[in-house]
């Protein structure tokens, strides 16, 4: 399990007005002003967008969309031997530009026509129940601030490199969007918090960090790999599990390290029948029960 909060740098808005977007000192970009002043102006825009508003268009200088190229130029290949056989089609179909960063409105544009979901602009995290809730709307909340220029095949935190190249290149798969929207769906009718953490936690090591199996090769799905050069070049080598929801939902893990634990799929129909069926069919009450078969098993009880 993890907290929210380790995944974004936290946004405030002071007495004055002034959005701050405040990085970690280990964050690449931490001594870097002019860097944080670019994210304090994208952070600004989200903030300033009325709900239901137009999503805010960025003005992307052109060493940003040279950080976007050098990445997509990466993954490129990468994608061609390591991405699963669903996510390359998909990626296919939506057919994302490489030279540039797309608008956000640019996205939905070629992906609701596909699947229905549609891409809004986020400042930063947005609270648990809220992302879920609206994933179960096919509304996924997005940055859009790219990675420090002095690292561009490194993130400690999404951004939008993540959030288009891993999440809409999965999301113009129907199989995928459905998963995806169903973990919304359960999220909603979930009370506890505990109960909203486990399917979170599932969410986690399957579509943003699942494997699945593919002619006797190992494929990945998970847009956390699928955006990540790094993690492309180590996938295979960590310890690869079968698909188990007790242990998904609560082994411990660290975002800013390489996931040393995968669960592989033998294929998407067990995807479907496993985690599927569980987004769609676990309450509360069934939640409970894997937390608490899961600690036992790890010896945490």
């Amino acid at each position: 399990m993890f907290e929210d909060g380790q995944l974004y740098s936290p946004v405030s808005r002071g007495d004055d007005g002034e959005v701050q977007v405040h990085l970690a000192e280990n964050h690449p970009g931490f001594a870097d002003p002019d860097y944080r002043r670019r994210r304090n102006e994208i952070a600004d825009a989200a903030l300033r967008r009325q709900p239901g508003g137009p999503v805010p268009t960025i003005d992307y200088t052109e060493a940003e969309h040279g950080i976007w190229r050098r990445v997509c130029a990466e993954l490129g290949p990468q994608h061609a031997r390591h991405a699963s056989r669903e996510y390359l089609a998909a990626k296919a179909r939506l057919g994302l530009p490489i030279d540039r960063v797309p608008q956000l409105d640019e996205v939905t544009a070629r992906l609701e026509p596909l699947t229905g979901f549609r891409y809004v602009s986020a400042p930063g995290l947005v609270e648990l129940r809220a992302f879920y809730g609206s994933l179960a709307d096919a509304e996924f909340h997005s940055t859009q601030y790219l990675r420090h220029p002095s690292m561009p095949l490194y993130t400690p935190e999404p951004d939008i490199i993540h959030e288009v190249v891993g999440h809409a290149n999965q999301l113009a798969s129907p199989r995928f969007a459905a998963l995806t929207r169903a973990a919304g769906t359960a999220v909603r009718r979930l009370e506890t918090d505990e109960a909203v953490q486990l399917v979170a936690d599932v969410f986690w090591f399957t579509l943003e960090f699942g494997v699945v199996r593919e002619d006797g090769d190992l494929k990945a799905y998970g847009a956390g790999i699928l955006s990540s050069y790094g993690e492309l070049d180590e996938y295979t080598r960590m310890e690869i599990r079968p698909l188990d929801l007790a242990q998904m939902g609560t082994l411990n893990y660290d975002i800013t390290a390489y996931q040393p634990v995968l669960f592989a799929a033998d294929s998407l129909d067990q995807l479907e029948d496993v985690v599927g069926v569980f987004f769609t069919e676990v309450d509360d009450d069934r939640a409970a029960a894997l937390h608490q078969r899961g600690l036992a098993a790890a010896g945490r009880l």
